[in-house]
């Protein structure tokens, strides 16, 4: 067989079709394989007939019609997949050849994967790509990270199919090095986990709060979608809201509320967790899907447990002003959150990330893509070392207008018994982030007196600790002091 494609693409589900259809509609000749091969045969004969795309019906054969160095991506199910993929497609690679995951696959295992191949002498590239299905067909926000020396090899092929910012600049750009592509990619949908969550509770504040129709909903959220709120998700929350099916029921109404998940949000938080970094807002939006599986649980609970019952009196337009600020507000706190969280992983990995570029990758095609990241950008521009979003001009004056109706948000979700748990730990930690004194001394004594864990002094040098024999029974031995 010729070797004459540019790349080629294992995995023909949504996101592996629609990105070959992209690369071929953008002057590139796509080999594709797919382990049940008769969906290669219906692709290259449906969507992707009279198009250049190649169908191979191996992997031997698929390596075969690529153009030196070979650049073969796998858009396939994350963990075992993957390497299985790699076991299959290796012994066909020489040298300098190119594997790309562009897959949602854990950062740890794009680490390890790097390094084995490239003891092998190929190259591997972890590619965080978002957008979904439309972003995939019509330009998505890539994030690829892993070889530095694979990214002039791939860079033409993925800034000529990404998304673009309406100033011109790509939504693609090498983020760094080992797992640092995937990892990004994971804070990302981290990110999205919150700004879904953040949304969601607005909705059923207005909606049980308020008492307001779907179609009020949808006019709110047009509105918003025209000033700072502008964004992917709110757009499609507007339409989500104004929908109606062929009966001309909310189609919306007709959903369960019960939130699946794949992963990727979980990641973070653990990863947090691991890193000692306070994630809170996205731990939340995590664990609210939890509770959201808990639906039986929950229906059997609604019947038994009794909550206020305050009724909401008041002006309806004056509450959804307050809804604005607060769901701006929490967003703010989300991206600060997960921001640190990508300085702590570069500092401990030895990755340099360029923040403001990673807010730039994500202004088009990617599910968070707002008006918003355009400000993180520029707060970046403007201060590269900054320690948090929260610090910023910007966002520090955006957070103070905000404030009054985010605590009158926070105050009115408690009396009418209507769970934030998002807005209200954004909240949290905000007031804990603006705290010089923390209530964390009694915390430390506590664990001193029980544990013998020491303490540090106000009136001392940090990095000296000291035990006090709290109930004249113990001795002077003291625990070791480590963080786990």
């Amino acid at each position: 067989m010729t070797a004459n494609a540019d790349i080629g693409v294992v995995g023909l589900a949504v996101m592996g079709e629609n990105l070959i259809l992209n690369m071929a509609g953008r002057g590139f000749t796509v080999a594709c394989f797919n382990r049940t091969t008769s969906k290669v045969d219906a692709f290259v004969n449906g969507r992707a007939a009279g198009k250049t795309i190649i169908g191979c019906h191996s992997i031997e054969a698929l390596i075969g019609t690529l153009k030196k160095p070979r650049k073969v991506m796998c858009m396939i199910r994350a963990g075992a997949a993957v390497d299985a993929f790699i076991a299959s497609v290796q012994p066909h690679l020489e040298p300098g050849d190119i594997i790309i995951d562009g897959g949602n696959s854990n950062y740890l295992d794009t680490i390890r994967r790097v390094e084995a191949l490239e003891r092998e002498g190929l190259r591997y590239v972890g590619a965080g790509i978002s957008g979904g299905e439309e972003g995939a067909l019509n330009g998505p926000s890539i994030m690829p990270g892993g070889s530095s020396a694979a990214w002039e090899a791939v860079r033409p092929i993925f800034q000529k199919i990404c998304a673009y910012t309406d100033d011109g600049e790509p939504c693609c750009d090498w983020v760094g090095e080992s797992g640092a592509g995937h990892f990004v990619k994971m804070v990302h949908n981290g990110i999205e986990y919150g700004d879904m969550q953040l949304i969601s509770e607005t909705y059923q504040v207005m909606r049980d709060g308020l008492g307001l129709s779907n179609e009020r909903m949808a006019d709110v959220f047009a509105q918003w979608n025209q000033g700072q709120l502008d964004s992917y998700l709110i757009e499609i929350t507007r339409d989500i809201l104004g929908y109606r099916d062929e009966t001309g029921q909310a189609t919306l109404d007709q959903i369960l509320d019960t939130a699946g998940q794949k992963g990727t949000g979980k990641w973070t938080v653990s990863t947090a967790l691991d890193a000692g970094q306070p994630l809170t807002l996205i731990g939340e939006a995590v664990f609210a899907r939890f509770l959201s599986a808990l639906k039986p649980q929950r229906e059997v609970a609604a019947g038994l447990l009794e909550g206020p019952q305050a009724a909401f009196e008041g002006e309806a337009d004056r509450v959804i002003a307050d809804l604005e600020q607060a769901l701006y507000a929490a967003k703010i706190v989300s991206y600060a959150q997960g921001y640190q969280l990508m300085a702590a992983m570069a500092a401990e990995q030895g990755w340099t990330l360029n923040y403001g570029g990673i807010a730039l990758m994500w202004r088009g095609g990617c599910i968070i893509r707002s008006a918003f990241l355009g400000k993180i950008k520029a707060a970046f521009d403007a201060e590269p070392e900054l320690a948090n979003l929260l610090l910023a001009p910007f966002f520090r004056q955006a957070i103070a207008r905000a404030q009054p109706g985010w605590r009158r948000v926070a105050s009115l979700a408690v009396r009418l018994g209507i769970p934030i748990p998002a807005i209200s730990s954004a909240l949290a930690y905000f007031d804990g982030y603006r705290t010089a004194r923390l209530p964390a001394n009694l915390l430390q004594a506590q664990r001193d007196y029980f544990g013998a864990h020491t303490y540090e002094r106000v009136d001392r040098p940090r990095g000296e600790f000291y035990h006090t024999n709290w109930t004249g029974r113990g001795g002077d031995t003291a625990s070791s002091t480590y963080e786990v």
